[in-house]
């Protein structure tokens, strides 16, 4: 992946231009928000895209479910992401009255393996 991409969340610059960015590690945590807050069904021509952790706020976490949701999420971002990183763990946990999701990764083609903390 180079270039430039769209910005997410969309966004416009001052000058009224949509809000792009170059950086790649940038757009790989970006790409990894959207997937995890994208719920399955949400996107019309993509029905099986998304992680819907967004849900995880209003259930219980059980072992069970964390179990679950870890092994759902690794294998989404697996499925969406593979072609720009390689997934090398994922947590979920609480933290009061939110979810906490860490994601740790390696962008294909870098050394430097990367995580991103997710709360929602």
């Amino acid at each position: 992946m180079s270039g430039r991409t769209i910005a997410f969340p969309l966004a416009a610059t001052p000058d009224g231009r949509t809000a792009v960015t170059t950086d790649l590690v940038e757009t790989l945590d970006q790409l990894i928000v959207e997937l995890l807050f994208t719920a399955p069904g949400e996107r019309l021509n993509r029905p099986t895209f998304g992680c819907g952790v967004k849900q995880l706020v209003f259930d219980a976490l059980t072992d069970e479910l964390v179990v679950a949701t870890q092994f759902q999420i690794q294998s989404q971002l697996q499925q969406w992401l593979g072609t720009l990183l390689r997934i090398l763990s994922v947590r979920c946990e609480t933290d009061e009255a939110e979810a906490v999701i860490t994601v740790a990764y390696q962008p294909l083609g870098h050394d430097r393996p990367r995580v991103t903390v997710v709360r929602g």
